[in-house]
């Protein structure tokens, strides 16, 4: 159970029994929620002393004293939102829901300003000709494309760096020197920068031979660099360490409309008719969480994209996790992906 989860109580529990809460978890809010997990309000410690000061007794259901219009942040938001957001208001603790108003998280003004570095190394691929984007990469690789007044990786590399990580490797190919000159060593963001550059091409899966291995010593991120993307990383990192597998496939679902009746039957005879039924599926979103092992595995020259190296591992009978991914997510491949990152970027 995660920390937050400690803070959720009923409507009909007690003053008493929250303010126990409120002793015995780290965070000061206790958080009541319906049977859905639905947020319907919360109570910290200003409340308690209000109700107190107002002669409340402490068998006082909390429903009762609870605050029911509390600030609340969305499932998509930046940490500098966030922080936006407390800072406006004065608040220490935000609540984090969805779009159904369930919560499933928590923000502390404490976690923000003292979120721990974390040594995992992130590898970001950014070699590719951006071919279905010309003619805006006929004199710029598709990663320093702006979106808004940020290059796509910039963007990406800022949003590791807000979850703590500091060690970065960018494999480049074309037009690698534009990108080197942008970077740098990651000195002016306070991290390290180090290139992985291609000859040629190796696949997605193939230029992990060509890093250092002997400094790959934690679970390795490796992203596409063309995402757009709110994913909370220390959740994908935490996932990928609760079930110990050999990596984790970040996926997406994916709907799909059949733009016909579908039929159903047993040899002559229609058993069922579905009109433009929908179809749902899991797709591949470009970010994998990889052991140490598996980086290691690959062999210097070596050309494989990811999912023939993860199909490798699933025949070896390795496990390989898929982790969905319910935030903000754009692969920029194509014109109108990057007409709409333009129209979308201001609301992350």
């Amino acid at each position: 159970m995660k920390q937050w989860e400690l803070t959720l109580v009923g409507p009909e529990c007690s003053m008493e029994e929250a303010i126990a809460t409120l002793d015995r978890v780290a965070v000061r809010i206790v958080m009541i929620v319906d049977e859905e997990r639905c947020l319907l309000g919360t109570l910290t410690d200003g409340d308690v002393r209000r109700a107190l000061l107002k002669q409340k007794a402490l068998s006082t259901q909390v429903k009762d004293v609870m605050c029911t219009t509390p600030r609340t942040a969305g499932p998509n938001w930046s940490r500098e939102r966030i922080m936006a957001v407390m800072d406006t208001y004065q608040l220490l603790q935000l609540p984090v829901i969805d779009t159904e108003g369930k919560v499933i998280g928590l923000e502390t003004l404490h976690e923000l300003l003292t979120r721990r570095r974390r040594d995992n190394p992130v590898f970001l691929m950014a070699g590719g000709f951006g071919t279905r984007l010309r003619p805006l990469t006929h004199n710029c690789p598709k990663p320093l494309l702006k979106v808004g007044d940020k290059p796509i990786l910039e963007l990406i590399l800022e949003r590791f760096i807000s979850s703590g990580f500091h060690r970065f490797f960018i494999s480049t190919h074309y037009m690698p020197e534009m990108i080197r000159e942008h970077f740098g060593d990651g000195s002016q963001w306070g991290v390290s920068i180090r290139y992985i550059h291609e000859d040629e091409p190796l696949g997605t899966g193939g230029a992990l031979g060509l890093l250092p291995h002997d400094e790959i010593d934690a679970p390795l991120f490796l992203m596409n660099g063309d995402l757009l993307t709110t994913l909370n990383f220390e959740n994908l990192l935490e996932f990928h360490q609760e079930h110990q597998g050999a990596a984790t496939m970040c996926v997406r679902e994916y709907e799909y409309c059949v733009p016909y009746g579908v039929i159903q039957s047993d040899g002559h005879r229609i058993r069922s008719m579905v009109e433009k039924p929908i179809q749902h599926f899991f797709i591949n979103a470009g970010i994998y969480l990889l052991s140490p092992e598996l980086v290691k595995s690959v062999a210097a020259k070596t050309r494989v994209d990811m999912p023939t190296l993860l199909e490798g591992e699933i025949a070896a009978g390795r496990d390989v996790n898929m982790f969905p991914v319910h935030e903000y997510w754009l692969d920029i491949g194509r014109m109108e992906d990057f007409q709409r990152a333009q129209q979308e970027f201001g609301g992350l």
